[in-house]
């Protein structure tokens, strides 16, 4: 049996819906996609990402956004709900609900095993139209692993890998360092397999 078509949506009317609504869904070219929830540990990764940005950055005229703040990538076309933003000097938002930003200079994404390739994907396609977006930065949940991708005066993107607990993420966007040991702080990776005999 074949699935039904969905009306396509204008973003006003997604908008609006959206607003009304209990549970959050991104948009993408008139199509509502209703968003799954997360795991402790990408719930744990996403708060200390956001912990941290915020206390290095408090006094200094930035906004760090975590989760429920909707981001316009373009208009008419894609909403988002980023994992973390942050903007510093004036944030720019849609309309007067300010609760849709335009402005944002870093994009963090923590992935997850039914969301990655669309994270690394189209999503980064679209963010990489977004002229204030700097850098996009995608973090690991089964290793500890973050992944850089900053934008360079002549357009393209360079991505910097940090891996491990004893390395720091630089966020040059924002100009400060994370070191990996906050980022995954109370988070627990699979254990290894047991080798040799029984003991």
């Amino acid at each position: 049996m074949s699935a039904q078509p969905i009306p396509r949506l204008t973003a006003e009317e997604y908008l609006t819906a959206e607003r009304a609504a209990e549970f959050r869904s991104e948009f993408y070219d008139g199509c509502m996609y209703a968003m799954a929830g997360g795991s402790i540990p990408h719930n744990v990764i996403a708060g200390n990402v956001y912990g941290e940005l915020k206390r290095l950055l408090k006094g200094r005229g930035c906004l760090v956004t975590i989760a429920d703040v909707r981001l316009r990538v373009s208009p008419g076309r894609v909403y988002t709900y980023p994992d973390v933003m942050a903007v510093c000097g004036e944030p720019k938002t849609a309309d007067d609900r300010k609760d849709t930003l335009l402005n944002p200079s870093l994009v963090v994404e923590v992935l997850s095993p039914s969301t990655e390739a669309h994270d690394r994907g189209y999503k980064f396609a679209q963010y990489r139209q977004l002229e204030s977006i700097r850098e996009y930065v995608l973090v690991s949940q089964s290793e500890p692993r973050v992944e850089r991708f900053e934008r360079q005066p002549d357009g393209r993107w360079v991505l910097s890998e940090h891996v491990g607990m004893n390395a720091v993420c630089r966020f040059e966007s924002v100009d400060c360092d994370v070191p990996l040991a906050d980022i995954y702080e109370n988070v627990a990776f699979g254990e290894q397999p047991a080798t040799g005999g029984a003991a």
